[in-house]
This record gives C-alpha cells, sequence and structure tokens, in this order.
C-alpha cells in the first residue's frame, strides 16, 4: 500500500459529497487519539502543533495505510473558520487545557465541515443525534464549554465497540484508495500524453 497523504479536502472533492457517519466516528476517533497522545508527550509538543497547525480539510492528511499527519495550515480566510474564536480573538492562553481545547474546536468545524460538504442548502445533515451533539459540543464557541479529547476519544471507543465499526485505520485507508482509483484513468490519460 501507498504510504501517499491526501487531505481530507481531496477525498471530499472527489467523492463529490459529505463523509457518511461511521467514517466521520473513524476520523474522529484516528485523530482523537493521535492527538491524546501528543498530548501526553508534553505541552511544548502540543503547543507547537497549535502554532504551526490549525486542523482543517486542508491540513489533515489521511494515507492508504489509514494513518493520521497533520500540515502546516497557515492562517488564511478560509483557515479562520476552523479557528478557535479565542485564537481569533487574541485571548488564546498557552496551557496545555486551553491549547487541548482550540485543537478539539478546529478539529470539530473540520469534521462537521465534512458532514455538510456539498449538501443542498434546504437539505439538513444527516448525523445520528449522537455523533450531531458530540461534534456541537467540540464547536463551542466558550472555551469552557468544550468538550475535552479524553471525553471524545471515549466516546468514540464506546460507538465503535456498540455499532462494530471497522477498526479506522481500514476506513481511512479506503477513503484514501477510493481517491487513488477514482483518478487513476486521469493520471493514466495525462501519462500517455507526456504531461
Amino acid at each position: 500500500m501507498s504510504s501517499t497523504f491526501v487531505t481530507l479536502a481531496e477525498v471530499l472533492e472527489c467523492r463529490g459529497g459529505p463523509l457518511l457517519e461511521d467514517e466521520v466516528w473513524s476520523l474522529l476517533l484516528g485523530t482523537a487519539e493521535s492527538l491524546v497522545d501528543v498530548s501526553y508527550k508534553g505541552t511544548v509538543i502540543l503547543l507547537m502543533y497549535l502554532l504551526m497547525y490549525i486542523i482543517s480539510p486542508t491540513s489533515l492528511l489521511l494515507s492508504a495505510t489509514g494513518t493520521l499527519a497533520f500540515k502546516n495550515c497557515t492562517l488564511s480566510d478560509e483557515a479562520c473558520t476552523f479557528t478557535a474564536p479565542e485564537m481569533l480573538q487574541g485571548r488564546a492562553s498557552s496551557t496545555k487545557p486551553a491549547v487541548e481545547k482550540m485543537l478539539v474546536y478546529s478539529l470539530g468545524m473540520t469534521l462537521y465541515w465534512s458532514v455538510d460538504y456539498h449538501l443542498p442548502q434546504n437539505q439538513p445533515v444527516q448525523l445520528s443525534d449522537h455523533l450531531n451533539s458530540l461534534l456541537l459540543s467540540m464547536c463551542e464557541d466558550l472555551a469552557h464549554r468544550r468538550v475535552n479529547l479524553n471525553s471524545i476519544l471515549e466516546s468514540c471507543e464506546s460507538q465503535h465497540k456498540a455499532s462494530l465499526l471497522p477498526p479506522p485505520n481500514r476506513v481511512i485507508g479506503q477513503l484514501v484508495e477510493d481517491v487513488f482509483h477514482k483518478n487513476v484513468p486521469l493520471r493514466i490519460l495525462l501519462g500517455c500524453h507526456g504531461m
């Protein structure tokens, strides 16, 4: 399998529509596991994540092997949509809990965006109450009202067990493979014309 990464935005663009609920649960679990792992490594590393990365559809990277990574996402107009209000207002704190809450907001906004991707204006997002409630609690404007990473992780693990969902790495890998398979004819065509 390829270890090449694609962005969440590329997955959605290739698909032409939103993520399904099971895919969101898998991305949420995989990302929460990654962030909790980073969090346990210390505040300095977590601060580097915040200062260097805003989790957004263009900075969340998925690989065919099912791993996740993050790339640099500058604070552009597009990234502001996924940036915690306290960071935009210059009130961001550098404490570990505050940094975590900003990352939670960013992740929540990114995943909520991915379930609303290209839906007609009059069509509501198709999510269970459980997932919708969790994502909305991640996107709270007030940091102290946002859910923390450990609670997200517990919710995801519980959902995966109760629903017998496949492991996140399998779902993530399939999302990436779908992008590669859909783009194969274009790559072959371009290759044949020497581009």
